[in-house]
């Protein structure tokens, strides 16, 4: 389990690498700041590869809890892919200027706007985050039937997750404190950021420092590693809080990362915590105590990352993006390398300056 809004359609053969900061989105992705050449064109080199490929919705889709092979596991599975290529195409867009590549966008983004029905299951849409940024990244270009039947969807979900976490606030179940609530907090703060909507983005803001407060504890480590003695799980549940303080980042002056909760964590002390073992110098044997009976499941189907000794290059994407916030985890998201292409070319060079 498992990483920007917008040009005007006069602007479109405009690159993005050359705007200006006022024409920048208001976004968690800097792209007015230029990026290396190399990353601006691998995103559009696989943005093109991608641009015969129908999309492939669905009308729910469902992994979580399920093998492969089981349920609609892998069909959803196949659909999901849809997402990260509206995003790519969506960036390699702005990147370029290529209308074909806004062609793309607009096929994906219609595909799902009119199939897609919301289930809340954080686990299963928690990537639907990309279909947000794409549509937020392409938004005043699309057609003004796309833009509304997307603005609709992204419109339900922010309610629902909204309704959910107040209707759950307090509760200390442990599916309403763990990675679970973290996903819903980053559904709630993309699709936010991406309707550009103050009542909700302050409600994601609320949200996330209570999360942070019932999640992180004040050594740093996470419910998450209590429950699942497993170093995978801390970054499943540190990506999401992370991405949620990114899409946030335009709407306050504080540094959601350093904002410390009413019990005085905060997740750059979880990425502090974590940090020793993704720069290699701890290790963690994973899953060894965990109460959890399905990461035994996975254990015994052979899984890739359910057993042995964590890699620490599973936390790349994870200080990628931290490091868009605090520079202080550049290097080290340097050390890991292996950031995705798109957030390479979204997010300042980490080279030291």
């Amino acid at each position: 389990m498992n990483t920007r809004q917008l040009l005007p359609a006069a602007l479109l053969t405009l690159a993005c690498a050359t705007a200006h900061a006022a024409d920048a989105p208001r976004w968690w992705c800097p792209l007015a700041t230029p990026a290396p050449a190399h990353a601006n064109a691998a995103v559009v080199t696989e943005a093109l590869a991608h641009l015969h490929d129908q999309p492939q919705p669905m009308v729910h889709v469902h992994t979580q809890g399920l093998l492969p092979h089981q349920g609609i596991h892998d069909a959803s599975a196949t659909a999901e892919r849809d997402w990260p290529l509206a995003l790519r195409a969506a960036v390699a867009w702005r990147l370029s200027g290529k209308p074909e590549l806004l062609q793309q966008v607009t096929r994906y983004l219609d595909a799902w706007a009119s199939t897609y029905q919301p289930d809340f299951n954080p686990i299963d849409e928690t990537n639907l985050a990309n279909l947000f940024q794409a549509y937020a990244l392409t938004r005043d270009a699309l057609p003004a039937s796309t833009r509304d039947a997307m603005a609709a969807l992204i419109r339900r979900i922010a309610d629902g997750y909204l309704a959910h976490l107040q209707a759950k606030a307090g509760s200390t179940y442990i599916n309403d404190i763990n990675n679970w609530q973290s996903h819903r907090i980053k559904l709630l703060a993309t699709s936010a950021a991406a309707l550009g909507d103050p009542q909700p983005v302050a409600a994601a803001r609320e949200r996330l420092l209570t999360q942070v407060a019932a999640n992180i504890r004040p050594d740093g480590s996470t419910v998450d590693f209590a429950q699942r003695d497993a170093l995978h799980y801390v970054t499943y549940d540190l990506e999401p809080l992370v991405q949620a303080a990114l899409a946030l980042s335009p709407y306050g002056k504080d540094n959601l990362l350093e904002a410390r909760s009413a019990t005085g964590s905060s997740l750059a002390a979880a990425l502090d915590w974590l940090a020793p073992y993704a720069e290699g110098k701890r290790q963690h044997q994973e899953f060894v105590h965990t109460s959890e009976p399905f990461d035994i499941e996975r254990q015994k189907a052979g899984l890739k990352g359910y057993g042995g000794i964590w890699d620490p290059h599973n936390s790349a994407a994870l200080y990628a993006q931290a490091a868009v916030l605090l520079p202080k985890y550049r290097a080290l998201a340097e050390q890991l390398g292996g950031a995705p292409s798109v957030l390479q070319a979204c997010a300042p060079s980490l080279e030291h300056k």
